[in-house]
């Protein structure tokens, strides 16, 4: 062999060595398995496992426009163009408001019962009305004005019938909301938002019972107070019982103004007359008579006087078209009415025309009609 030959041999062996010692640098990793979402139908529809977890997470909510005119409206607001030296004439103008809702929605099973986390926050764009006084404090009138307002609906844990948040009043959910118009309530049958801890029994039975301790809120109804909230360390304390079945249901709920030391009572009872139409009638006492201002100082009595009563129901005519109505009447002789047509124009997406009317018969001396439109909707089942 010669030296040309030898060199040549050896360069190739190397090029051969190189080239294996550069395939075994290059390393290519195994794909990893993909993890698809996995629905979670244990808590209906909508749920999805939190991949890597048994946590079931449920994202929902809706876009709603609502237009209101008259009674519905905005009445008697100050004509801004003509208000001058503190001489005003006095227009009548829409209601309007623009939201976006969005609820979160969690679940996983404990050794203690389901734990669920729970919140609404409600994003929107509102036209409003302010007082507007003279230089010497006189109230001459209301001026509209447009805000943004972002609200927290609901906020609160749940664990094996345990509850404790921000979130309505159980004095006016045990019974259910009154029914399903738009302006539900214009006879006020209960308090909204507040702090709560509260303790729910279901008996799988039909039968439940629940007690909750409270902290009040901002004052609703005839006297408009201006708050109930807590002024000590004793909570407001509010009690159900309430029983349901094919052809119904059956609920009692009692609560006590802990700040003014008053109570309330109300009871429903909701008969389903047949698959297309459901009725309901409730009616509710308070301690206090309204006789004077502070008589009428009552966190869960906001409707006018001893008592109240109110009757409604609701009647599909078809998969995609309901009629919702709701009467209103108390001891102060507080009268309101509202009925509206639901209509899905397609999947998910609602049409709400109502009509109200709202009249004291003891001291209005005209009656007051107003109109309303909802358009929403609604993602996330």
């Amino acid at each position: 062999m010669n030296i040309k030959g030898l060199l040549l041999g050896s360069a190739a062996a190397l090029v051969a060595v190189s080239g294996a010692r550069a395939a075994d640098a290059v390393v290519i990793a195994e794909p990893e398995p993909m993890e698809y979402v996995r629905v979670c139908d244990t808590y209906g529809v909508g749920f999805y496992y939190i991949p890597g977890t048994e946590t079931c997470l449920k994202v929902s909510g809706y876009m709603r426009y609502d237009i209101g005119i008259g009674a519905s409206g905005f009445q008697d607001v100050l004509d801004k163009e003509d208000f001058v030296d503190g001489e005003a004439s006095f227009n009548d103008t829409y209601y309007k408001r623009a939201r976006f809702a969005l609820r979160v929605d969690s679940r996983a099973e404990t050794e203690l019962g389901t734990l669920r986390t729970y919140a609404q926050i409600n994003f929107q764009y509102d036209v409003e009305t302010a007082d507007i006084f003279d230089d010497e404090d006189v109230f001459i009138g209301s001026s509209t004005f447009t805000q943004d307002e972002v609200a927290i609906e609901h906020a609160y844990i749940e664990l094996g019938g345990f509850r404790i948040g921000k979130t309505d009043s159980l004095f006016s959910t045990f019974t259910g909301y009154s029914s399903g118009v738009s302006n539900d309530g214009l006879v006020p049958y209960g308090p909204f938002g507040t702090h709560q801890i509260a303790y729910t029994f279901n008996g799988g039975n039909g039968f439940t019972a629940a007690v909750a301790l409270e902290e009040g809120g901002d004052g609703e109804g005839a006297y408009d107070l201006t708050s109930y909230a807590l002024d000590d360390y004793v909570p407001h304390v509010v009690g159900g019982v309430g029983w349901t079945g094919g052809w119904g249901g059956i609920s009692v709920v009692g609560g006590y103004d802990s700040v003014y030391g008053e109570g309330a009572i109300k009871g429903r009872v909701d008969f389903n007359a047949s698959d297309a139409l459901s009725l309901f009638v409730m009616g509710a006492w308070a301690s206090n008579d309204d006789s004077t201002l502070a008589d009428a100082q009552n966190y869960y009595a906001p409707w006018g006087g001893e008592w109240a009563v109110w009757v409604g129901g609701a009647w599909q005519f078809n998969e995609k078209t309901t009629l919702n109505f709701e009467v209103g009447y108390d001891d102060l002789e507080n009268f309101s009415t509202a009925v509206n047509v639901d209509y899905e124009l397609v999947n998910n997406f609602h049409i709400i025309p109502e009509i109200v009317y709202v009249d004291n018969f003891d001291t209005d001396p005209d009656d007051n009609w107003g109109g309303f439109l909802r358009l929403q909707a609604n993602f996330g089942g």
